[in-house]
């Protein structure tokens, strides 16, 4: 990706300061050094039982990165680099699996298609019982299991597993292989004219699916796109910058990076779009962080897409990793990013004692009047779009909230949690193998639902139960699909308890232009409702 460098003028007064600063920082850094190098070696001589030197000097070392009281500085061992690499690529060496943790078993909960696991005949519900000779007891935490499965491509490794309905055991050996987990679970046509994609996170691979994907769709008659970025975390920058550029002409400023002693980097579009023109909504709620930001900052800025939803996570750093002797790495916040408007993203966050990362101003409602006192900027065509941290939509929808008696019954049902969890899957496993493509949850399945709650010791009213009917057949339909026929299905069967989804595609229905797509959004009265901000 290009990036233009801005000049930055240093006068020749500042250098004696500059320099000066220098010698002072050099001089405490050394006293520094010679201080911890004297503690570690009468530590080392003198304590009177012998001690890890090198897990001190490991300890010491995530200490000093403590201190800096930045929640995304981290030190990584060799082992957790490789977890992290395995979650930012979007890809390991394994038999395609997804598993959980169910009564002291491990269960499948998903079977990714052209994976060894695939190809074995392993079905979502069968239960893991032996990892080679290894018997898996209820102490067996799901990592170990997880850790048992990954290891070298081409190397083989065995697997007992027993099936729902049977009892008798059957053995896999797996020979694994390089699994790649889409960004893109799946990819639907909406009302017969939305390309409706959903990215689940920006791995190395993230812009090409959503390419593939948006030519498919396109091939097939579509005429809109939603590119729905809820829930996704971000990932890797340059799949931000290419996924941007497929919706915008050459020559756009996408981002500028800007970091201490150095002057701003300007990553800018550089290749032809596919889809310059297409109308475009982008949906984002309070889990839209980085990347996700990234994209939906610059293609708001530049009037190429609108954003509805809830107001994003507001993650405007940017985290460079470094090698270090050992297979180690430490991951530093290096700089900040700005939208083409001149936005930081960045909301001011703190680490409290128990480690939980938190707002240090959070908005308590997401209103048209907590939207108006964000910092305004101009979009390219003069549109205001706020700053303040975070990206703010242009249509703020907010989450479907619960009933009071939904409410209730779901406090009810939660304080049991893995309980009431293990009776929904297992009703919603078996239902999976009866159901038809068009079916209704029925008064005969919420019973017997309620049977099951109550055989795992979940103790609900049944008047209480009746009255949240609505939550238990959101919980009952969405399972019961996703097992049946996966993840598309099951948003199909969705969209009419999805009001942003809703609202993009009645935006998109109205708006055959992105011209007027957005005089649309102008024209839209934002809730006075809140969202349930996160």
């Amino acid at each position: 990706m290009r990036r233009l460098p801005k000049a930055a003028l240093i006068g020749l007064a500042f250098i004696p300061l500059i320099a000066g600063a220098f010698v002072v920082q050099e001089r405490g850094a050394q006293s520094g050094v010679r201080l911890f190098e004297q503690v570690m070696a009468i530590v080392s001589d003198r304590y009177v039982d012998s001690v890890d030197i090198g897990s001190l000097y490991e300890k010491a070392a995530r200490g000093l990165v403590a201190e800096l009281k930045d929640p995304y500085a981290e030190i990584y061992s060799p082992k957790q680099l490789e977890a992290f690499n395995q979650t930012t690529g979007g890809f390991y060496a394994g038999v395609g699996m997804q598993i959980e943790q169910q009564e002291g078993t491990i269960v499948i909960a998903k079977v990714f298609p052209h994976t060894p696991a695939d190809e074995a005949g392993i079905r979502v519900g069968d239960r893991i019982v032996k990892i080679d000779t290894a018997r898996i007891t209820a102490s067996w935490k799901i990592e170990m299991v997880s850790g048992r499965l990954k290891g070298e491509p081409g190397t083989k490794i065995g697997a007992t597993f027993v099936r729902p309905g049977t009892t008798e055991p059957f053995a896999v050996t797996f020979t694994r292989r390089v699994i790649r987990i889409p960004a893109v679970p799946y990819a639907i046509m909406l009302d017969g004219k939305t390309a409706y994609i959903p990215v689940q996170g920006f791995s190395e691979t993230a812009a090409k699916e959503v390419t593939d994907n948006l030519k498919r769709l396109v091939a097939e008659g579509a005429t809109s796109l939603v590119l729905d970025l809820r829930g996704n975390p971000g990932g890797f920058l340059e799949q931000a910058d290419t996924m941007t550029n497929l919706f915008v002409e050459k020559g756009k400023e996408i981002l500028s990076v800007r970091g201490r002693g150095e002057p701003p980097q300007v990553h800018v579009t550089d290749m032809t779009p596919i889809a310059p023109k297409i109308p475009l909504v982008i949906l984002t709620d309070g889990y839209s962080a980085s990347a996700s930001e990234i994209v939906a900052g610059a293609l708001q800025d530049h009037d190429r897409a609108l954003v509805v939803g809830t107001t994003s996570f507001g993650k405007g750093l940017v985290q460079s990793m470094y090698r270090l002797d050992g297979g180690f790495a430490i991951k530093l916040t290096t700089a900040k990013w700005y939208t083409p408007s001149g936005r930081s993203i960045q909301k001011e966050r703190k680490l409290t004692d128990d480690g939980q990362l938190v707002e240090v101003k959070p908005d308590s409602l997401e209103t048209e009047a907590v939207r108006q006192n964000r910092p305004k900027y101009k979009s390219d065509g003069g549109r205001v779009v706020y700053g303040g941290g975070a990206i703010t939509p242009d249509v703020i929808v907010p989450y479907d909230t619960f009933t009071t008696a939904e409410q209730k019954l779901a406090r009810s049902m939660l304080s049991k949690q893995q309980e009431t969890y293990l009776a929904l899957y297992d009703y919603s496993f078996e239902m999976s193998k009866q159901v038809k493509p068009d079916f209704a949850i029925t008064p005969a399945m919420r019973d017997e639902f309620y049977a099951r709650l109550a055989k795992r010791g979940v103790t609900v009213d049944r008047k209480e139960f009746d009255a949240g009917i609505k939550y238990i057949d959101r919980l009952l339909d969405g399972k019961i699909a996703t097992l049946a026929w996966g993840d598309s299905t099951a948003k199909r069967r969705d969209l009419h308890d999805d009001p942003q989804l809703q609202k993009a595609l009645d935006l998109l229905r109205r708006g055959k232009t992105t011209k007027e797509l957005l005089a649309l959004a102008a024209s839209t009265a934002a809730p006075s409702a809140p969202g349930r901000l996160k």
